[in-house]
């Protein structure tokens, strides 16, 4: 005799109450917090002077500074890349707060802003100056 096959409910179309946050859908000790919590402790005082005002408003530096970051980390390097991770990838959403800056923006910000001030702002950590006195 043939056992019948049982398979788990499979429903695309199931509403659900109250949709998951995405803090609950990222681990607590996956890299993304790492660099969240790292880039929250580096002062961008000096990328925050480089805007002038006016004019519509802006993404946070912080938010893209944590972005590129954490792209890099996972040897993303591409603006379009980048821009499709935001939309499609759970932690870059959690990271930029469901921000969706498009790949002329991030590649604006890389150059123009971050040039020579990504190594700036990031030496100025006292997490990677310890790091580095370690070595």
């Amino acid at each position: 005799m043939k056992k019948q096959v049982v398979f788990k409910t499979y429903n695309q179309d199931q509403l659900s109450l109250l949709p998951p946050s995405y803090d609950d859908l990222v681990a607590t000790n996956h890299p993304v917090r790492v660099v969240n919590t790292i880039i929250d402790n580096v002062d961008i005082s000096l990328l925050e002077k480089s805007y002038k005002g006016g004019g519509t408003s802006s993404y946070h530096p912080r938010m893209l500074l944590k972005v590129i970051v954490y792209a890099y980390l996972r040897n993303l390097y591409s603006s379009r890349k980048i821009e499709q991770a935001l939309q499609e990838n759970i932690h870059f959403m959690w990271l930029s707060g469901q921000s969706k800056p498009d790949h002329n923006i991030i590649n604006d910000f890389r150059s123009k802003r971050l040039n020579g001030q990504l190594k700036k702002n990031l030496s100025s950590s006292s997490f990677v100056t310890s790091r580095t006195r370690r070595s």
